[in-house]
């Protein structure tokens, strides 16, 4: 696999961007710190813009945790010392509302169940789920929610959650994501080198489309 990589990455202007951020946020959470590496090598020799790196690797913090964010933006600072990214300007109440209308977006008539059913076990949990994870990370600019919910698909099957694998899925899928492109980023988490991450994802992704029954 790493072979298979070497060769893609050799053609520095045939791997899509969106498909590189994936491997790239993939990469961080797996704790492939020689693959990240290599990609932001080629990310840098490419000229990509980035802060569009900087954000794909700010939201691993999101399913991963500050960890895998704190070591792979270090890593990343080697590569990029003089990135100017955004800060955060926001307030609280910003954030719920922004987050709300995104959550919304993704889950559609599943929000309000969304939040009831984590309410549930945690309020905090779920007002986080608003503020934190939909107001705070999802809805930065730079990178599109399209892109960011493709990003989503690739973490969540690096470590293999099954049920939030699947909402992102449906996430992608109601924004306008074409299947084949959902396939095609889960797949390419071969190049990784453990095939049984990009198994997982088909299944579930197999699972979503048997439910749903699209194309």
């Amino acid at each position: 696999m790493q072979n298979q990589l070497d060769k893609l990455l050799a053609k520095n202007n045939k791997i899509e961007l969106i498909n590189l951020l994936a491997l790239i946020s993939a990469s961080a959470v797996l704790r492939k710190e020689k693959i990240l590496k290599q990609l932001l090598i080629n990310a840098k020799l490419r000229k990509i813009n980035c802060v569009k790196i900087y954000e794909a690797i700010l939201q691993t913090y999101l399913f991963a945790g500050f960890p895998i964010a704190l070591i792979s933006l270090s890593i990343f600072h080697e590569f990029f010392p003089n990135c100017k990214t955004s800060k955060t300007t926001e307030g609280m109440s910003d954030y719920y509302y922004i987050g709300e209308v995104t959550c919304r977006k993704i889950y559609g008539d599943k929000f309000e169940k969304l939040i009831e059913n984590t309410s549930k076990f945690s309020q905090e949990l779920a007002d986080w789920l608003i503020i934190e994870g939909y107001g705070k990370v999802l809805s930065r600019n730079i990178l599109s929610l399209k892109e960011r919910e493709l990003l989503n698909i690739s973490v969540l099957t690096s470590l293999k959650f099954e049920n939030q694998l699947y909402s992102h899925i449906n996430g992608a899928y109601r924004l306008g994501v074409k299947i084949s492109k959902i396939k095609e980023i889960i797949l390419m988490l071969n190049l990784l080198g453990k095939p049984t991450i990009s198994n997982f994802g088909i299944k579930t992704l197999d699972k979503y489309l048997g439910r749903k029954r699209v194309k």
